[in-house]
């Protein structure tokens, strides 16, 4: 009897070893984004900020024993083409959770192409995070069961902005410019709806749509935004297309208010310099000078793991869509796509001072959003700079989520 029963024992532990074991498990993310070619920077350092958080993740096990993350780097070369066979070959490998944020024409591509190889791979579904791409389409007629976004779109962040310039009565007439893609158009068309509902006296000078990351000399734009008489420019333009236009503004003497989208990303505060103080203006989900305890011990943290100043790619939203993918992991018991995208829909994350949830009917992420003037580091408020630059931004406005949420018109589908 006593031989029996600790051959029982000895069985009970190795099937609690097991199980355990079978809990163990990997969960790969594939980051289908700019690897190579003029916007690589963004890409890189896009990866650097997602395994910051993801090692966070691991350590403290926030998917529920065992499961832990990882990033496997897929280079799309910014082409849409490019990143549905970059999504192929993810799939071909077995990984179910894709990552793309740097371009909503691929974003809107990949919606796409995740929703066909879904419907025809039941067993194998896949879920696209979705934590920079702002075309409001993409949660509204464009909107999938499959795709969560964990930023505000394009139409929230003109509201931010046009809560600033409301107020700005210097401000009389307008130039729109923008890449001419479905974001710049999203962009150009919510600008003119929202100053005609905010501020109808102010006229626009012009419109400018231009081809996306091709231009090289900006002087030719800049020339014509200042000969318009316009006292601010209002623009979704990012990486080169910003960095060139403000720096072709600056050699032609334009002393004009830079509305922006990114004017706080890589790049472009050490591009504008000193012409910027006081003119350009951000919207984010987070800015480092965000006045909180919590939000200036999250930087500090960044900034320990990557002490290089170029590598200053970090925003809360990402932070906060890994810990709403481990939350959703952790609640639905499994890994498996259909019942951690169901899980997904409801959670709700904070994270360094930082929350927000998931709105189920369009999954499009409710959260707080900032808006920041540029000045010099160490100048009241602007404790950090961004890059070294020397440059930082002044939170001048704060949004709470329910102030910055707007309505959609998603038919959301899902699966039976």
């Amino acid at each position: 009897m006593r031989k029996m029963a600790m051959l029982t024992t000895a069985l009970t532990v190795l099937g609690l070893g097991m199980i355990g074991h079978a809990r163990a498990e990997t969960v790969k993310i594939a980051l289908i984004d700019p690897l190579s070619g003029p916007v690589a920077v963004y890409g890189d350092q896009e990866k650097k900020s997602l395994d910051f958080v993801l090692d966070i993740a691991n350590r403290e096990g926030w998917a529920g024993p065992g499961i832990t993350f990882e990033t496997v780097g897929f280079d799309n070369k910014g082409s849409p083409q490019e990143a549905t066979q970059q999504f192929k070959n993810a799939t071909d490998q077995g990984i179910r959770y894709i990552y793309q944020g740097l371009s909503s024409a691929v974003g809107l591509a990949l919606i796409d192409a995740v929703n066909k190889y879904n419907e025809r791979n039941p067993g194998k579904e896949v879920v696209y995070l979705n934590p920079t791409n702002t075309a409001p389409e993409m949660t509204n007629e464009k909107c999938s069961f499959w795709h969560f976004r964990f930023d505000a779109n394009a139409d929230m962040r003109m509201a931010a902005l046009m809560s600033v310039l409301r107020d700005d009565a210097s401000v009389k007439s307008v130039y729109l410019i923008n890449p001419d893609y479905s974001f710049g158009h999203s962009v150009q068309r919510e600008a003119k709806r929202q100053l005609a509902v905010q501020r109808p006296d102010v006229a626009i000078a012009a419109e400018e749509l231009h081809p996306l990351l091709r231009i090289k000399d900006f002087v030719p734009y800049a020339i014509k935004i200042k000969a318009s008489g316009a006292q601010a420019v209002i623009t979704g333009n990012f990486a080169n297309d910003l960095t060139l236009l403000v720096k072709a503004a600056r050699e032609i003497g334009y002393d004009g208010k830079f509305y922006t989208f990114y004017g706080n990303a890589l790049g472009a505060p050490a591009a504008i310099g000193d012409a910027g103080i006081g003119k350009v203006i951000a919207v984010a989900d987070w800015l480092p000078n965000v006045p909180t305890a919590a939000s200036e011990a999250f930087y500090k943290s960044f900034r320990q793991r990557y002490p290089n100043p170029a590598d200053d790619y970090v925003h809360l939203r990402m932070q906060l869509l890994v810990e709403a993918l481990a939350q959703a992991i952790d609640k639905a018991g499994t890994t498996q796509a259909v019942a951690v995208a169901a899980a997904l829909e409801n959670v709700s994350v904070q994270m360094a001072g930082q929350g927000g949830a998931m709105r189920a009917s369009d999954h499009q992420f409710q959260q707080p959003l900032a808006v920041g003037v540029m000045d010099k580091v160490g100048s009241p408020g602007v404790k950090f700079d961004v890059e070294g630059s020397g440059y930082g931004f002044r939170v001048v406005r704060a949004l709470a989520p329910g102030q910055a949420e707007m309505a959609t018109t998603c038919r959301m589908v899902r699966p039976a």
